[in-house]
């Protein structure tokens, strides 16, 4: 959770800082085959002449939509995992140096030799820890931000996650394979709430004691919620931050039928579940009494190649549930 924190801090700041590092020009040469490329993230206007070759991905998210798109042998490492990485993608995943458990410092980054860092979360580009995307660039280091974490006012849906894979297939010069992703996706979601089912009302219940920190109105985590065909009860309080503090007081006044609980750190999913049957303010909520509970991965409900599936596994926890 404090890492989180840290990020939603973090995106009111980025892009920031400089560095004493002197810039590096790009590679002179023909540009590569389907190249230049330029792309706008978050503000930050790039143009690609070939692919990178040492790409850096910091946060799992990012690191799962590289190996998704078969670029394991682009990458000079990564950092920060909250959960393991789906099977599928393991043994790629063992062929990628790990700098460090979390944030690697801004000399281990550069160690690695990056010639692009892709972050998931604002906090990956802290400019108080030297990793700032403009001191980066003047490094000679190209960055994306995952497209959620991007100052704006409009909601993260689906539709950015398909446009974050499809600009990432493009910067690195496969743009086919993210394309037959969006469609595999596209087909996952058509088919995934109930047609005509009343929504579900949904605690999302990530962690927290004194106040419950929970999926707020901004984030693709309520949009996986409501095509799951459930309704974020926190969407409207917390409409402009994907993840947010609420008070256990109105965790009971929106009396929600089921509580998706995020699995993912020390605490086991079990033992969250406990803490919320435990607690007697909460004793006359229904998904509480009807033991109506819901699992997702931390890492299904950010903007990642795990969203369209997250969204079927949602739904059918929901219809189970009722």
């Amino acid at each position: 959770m404090l890492w989180r924190r840290a990020a939603l801090a973090a995106a009111l700041l980025f892009p920031l800082a400089a560095c004493t590092t002197p810039a590096q020009p790009d590679a002179a040469g023909p540009a590569a085959p389907g190249f230049p490329y330029t792309v706008t993230n978050c503000g930050v206007t790039t143009t690609y002449t070939a692919p990178p070759k040492r790409a850096v991905t910091m946060n799992q998210h990012t690191t799962e939509v590289m190996l998704e798109l078969g670029l394991a042998q682009s990458l000079a490492g990564t950092a920060y995992l909250d959960d393991a990485v789906l099977p599928k993608y393991a043994a790629d995943y063992r062929s990628v140096p790990v700098l460090a458990a979390e944030y690697p410092s801004y000399e281990k980054l550069l160690a690695a030799n990056p010639d692009f860092v892709y972050g998931g979360y604002a906090s990956a580009f802290a400019a108080n820890e030297g990793r700032g995307r403009e001191a980066l660039a003047k490094s000679g280091i190209k960055t994306r931000l995952n497209v959620e974490n991007c100052p704006r006012a409009a909601a993260t849906t689906m539709d950015d996650v398909y446009a974050e894979v499809r600009e990432v297939g493009r910067t690195f010069g496969v743009p086919d394979r993210a394309e037959a992703w969006v469609k595999s996706a596209e087909a996952t979601n058509a088919k995934a709430a109930p047609a005509g089912a009343a929504p579900v009302p949904v605690f999302v219940y990530d962690s927290g004691d004194a106040k419950a920190f929970t999926v707020g109105g901004k984030g693709i985590g309520n949009d996986i919620v409501t095509r799951a065909g459930g309704r974020n009860i926190f969407a409207d309080d917390l409409k402009t931050t994907s993840f947010g503090d609420a008070s256990w007081e109105n965790v009971v006044a929106r009396a929600p039928e089921t509580i998706l609980v995020l699995d993912y750190g020390g605490t086991s999913v079990e033992a969250k579940k406990k803490r919320l049957r435990d607690d007697p303010a909460l004793a006359s909520v229904p998904a509480v009494k009807n033991n109506s509970f819901a699992v997702l991965a931390l890492s299904d409900m950010v903007t990642g190649v795990r969203a369209p599936d997250a969204v079927a596994r949602l739904a059918a926890q929901l219809r189970a549930g009722r």
